[in-house]
């Protein structure tokens, strides 16, 4: 497995972001950037679960769509939806149209609206593991799919009845929200540089 490679600038990054400009962007200026308040991390529970048996590049061409669609994923608007709603995105072209992901997220987000404002933020950080515990990775295959933090997230997020989010997608909502930094050692954005 390769460690960091330079981009068109001479700046090394994750291989996996320099196959197009988007993930570029995605990879320089997002992911692995703390992400909080619950509406923002409802959108990226979603999007991951989405993205599932996908390649993140599908999800990230189509996320204003699914803003759209999703009413910008606001829980307590989510929360909402009747099944007209829920037809109107089985025939939205700008969103996966897979009726399982589209059923949990109505479902998730009717049961987060039971929860207390901050509370999905807090549970979901309450995960990160401690930065100390974990040296950075110097090559993809350093970079766990799944750790005992994202189990357990996944298993709480689970008994607390939020559906579609099994350890692997725990794990990369945990990469994406910065809970974790898996940028490799010698990226240009690892720790948010």
């Amino acid at each position: 497995m390769s460690g960091a490679e330079p981009a068109a600038d001479g700046r090394p990054r994750c291989p996996w972001g320099l196959s197009t400009d988007d993930y570029l962007a995605y990879h320089d200026t997002e992911w692995g950037r703390p992400v909080h308040g619950d509406d923002a991390l409802f959108e990226r529970l979603c999007l991951e679960a989405f993205q599932s048996g996908l390649s993140w590049l599908t999800i990230l061409r189509r996320r204003e769509g699914f803003r759209s669609a999703f009413a910008g994923f606001s829980i307590p608007a989510v929360a909402k939806f009747t099944d007209a709603d829920r037809e109107r995105l089985l025939a939205d072209a700008g969103i996966i149209r897979n009726r399982a992901k589209i059923d949990a997220t109505l479902a998730n987000a009717e049961v987060l609206t039971g929860w207390s404002p901050g509370e999905l933020d807090a549970l979901i950080w309450s995960y990160a593991p401690d930065p100390a515990t974990r040296p950075a990775p110097r090559t993809l295959g350093d970079v766990p799919a799944v750790t005992p933090e994202s189990t357990a997230l996944a298993k709480e997020l689970k008994k607390r009845s939020i559906r579609f989010v099994g350890p692997t997608t725990a794990y990369a909502l945990m990469q994406a929200c910065g809970l974790v930094d898996d940028h490799l050692a010698d990226c240009v954005a690892r720790g948010g540089r």
